[in-house]
């Protein structure tokens, strides 16, 4: 089968579909959340939209407990998993086109989630239409699996597999191609102050970022007083940093505003977080416990990304360094918090680097615990599954490229065999969580031929 030409025949079925599952803001809301909405009314409505195309299809469906959801092909004892999300982190500020619109200019289409994961569920949705509707003969079930909380800490697809049955193999379109076979831990690590905020405290408020798997593109402080000069440095701060903000007087404290950009914690370095940049500049005007705070993000997060200041640090070949984004900053009267979320490499001694960075913050104003952990995934390069995909996407474009770690956690890691396979290729600019995310029309296309070309190799054998 020529799947790329079929692939390109249903160029607008692809692209109005993906347009549509734009349209709904599929942002977490847990201030609005009930047992029917376990994670608010966007993606509940991402669920059912995805849900009703595999119904209209003529393939099975199932929903469960309103947090996730499957799409059903074919016969056969092994199950073939291809697990989605279809919930988004928030928009931020800055876009050029409406977020949640779907705008196609100049080969390119725009909005939350264009390329994480709304993008590539639609190219394997199409895939999974293309081969039903081949009428070739598969020896295996194929499963959409649909996860409305992957961007908040997989409850969804937890609640799923406490209810469904695991796949044999399976693969998420998630990541990069040519393949991902090695998922980085990820932590969700909470530093506290242990001291409260003086009654004299200079600082009254800090606070900075809406999740931790996002780098903060914008950080807030007040003050109950500058310094003589500061209105003067916080300018040249500014210049130095080639960045933006704003130094303003309320009619009792002064509110400084600084800018930065946004990126996936799992790159921190593509992004310029403006917590960190807040925090140095505040070092030189603040007294107190709001002093230590700021320093304290200035020593630990302002000097590498990769928690050196508390023996954190680590590397291994097959997954590179260990990095920190902290997402989450707070202080107020009851003192500050900054949570973190840490990418760690594959061989990380997890639980040894963590007692080390206790014992070195022994002595300091802070205190560190661990929120939540997930586990580092790896499937050998030498695996049938690896070999078979990578094989796949060779054929489609040509390019030998070696196969990929990520700092990124997708829902290859609650597979017992999976990996992350797609859809950003190699060179493409990752926009992913970032102001203006598109996915290339073309590419997209290319996937969903590379995607139908997967499930034929993995299904029928």
């Amino acid at each position: 089968m020529n799947w790329l030409q079929i692939a390109q025949e249903r160029k607008e079925e692809l692209l109005s579909e993906l347009q549509q599952l734009i349209q709904i803001e599929s942002v977490l809301d847990e201030n609005n959340a009930t047992p029917d909405m376990p994670f608010g009314q966007g993606p509940l409505d991402a669920l059912h939209f995805m849900l009703n195309k595999g119904e209209s299809a003529g393939m099975r469906v199932k929903n469960i407990d309103h947090m996730a959801g499957h799409i059903e092909m074919g016969e056969g004892q092994e199950l073939l998993g291809i697990l989605c999300h279809v919930d988004v982190v928030p928009v931020g500020d800055g876009w050029t086109y409406p977020p949640f619109e779907g705008r196609i200019v100049d080969g390119k289409l725009f909005g939350r989630g264009a390329i994480d994961d709304k993008g590539p569920t639609i190219a394997a949705w199409l895939a999974m239409k293309m081969v039903k509707d081949s009428g070739i003969k598969l020896d295996k079930r194929v499963r959409m699996i649909i996860g409305t909380d992957e961007e908040s800490g997989f409850r969804c697809v937890n609640r799923y597999f406490e209810k469904e049955e695991m796949p044999t193999i399976g693969f998420a379109p998630d990541a990069d191609f040519p393949l991902i076979n090695a998922e980085k831990g990820i932590a969700h690590l909470i530093f506290s102050q242990k001291n409260k905020a003086a009654a004299d405290e200079t600082l009254l408020s800090f606070t900075a970022g809406k999740r931790i798997n996002m780098v903060p593109d914008s950080a807030e402080a007040k003050l109950v007083s500058v310094s003589e000069d500061g209105a003067t440095n916080f300018q040249r701060f500014l210049q130095e940093n080639e960045t933006e903000g704003s130094l303003t007087k309320a009619q009792d404290h002064y509110i400084i505003a600084i800018k930065g950009k946004s990126a996936h914690a799992m790159e921190p370095e593509k992004g310029v977080n403006a917590a960190v940049l807040l925090a140095q500049f505040l070092t030189t005007e603040l007294t107190g416990n709001g002093l230590t705070f700021v320093q304290f993000i200035a020593d630990v997060f302002g000097k590498d990304h990769f928690g050196t200041a508390l023996t954190l640090n680590y590397r291994d070949e097959m997954s590179g360094e260990t990095t920190l984004n902290p997402g989450i900053i707070k202080f107020d009267a009851n003192g500050g918090t900054i949570e973190v979320s840490m990418r760690y490499a594959v061989t990380y001694s997890f639980e040894e680097k963590i007692t080390a960075a206790q014992q070195v913050l022994a002595q300091a104003d802070f205190t560190l615990d661990v929120a939540s952990d997930s586990a580092p995934h790896y499937i050998p390069e030498e695996d049938e599954l690896v070999q078979t995909l990578v094989a796949v996407y060779q054929k489609y474009t040509n390019d030998f490229s070696q196969v990929l770690s990520t700092g990124g956690g997708t829902y290859a890691r609650v597979l017992n065999k999976g990996v992350a396979f797609g859809m950003l290729f190699p060179g493409e600019a990752d926009v992913a969580h970032q102001k203006d995310e598109f996915v290339d029309v073309e590419n997209l296309i290319t996937a969903a031929a590379i995607y139908a070309e997967a499930i034929v190799k993995l299904a029928s054998k």
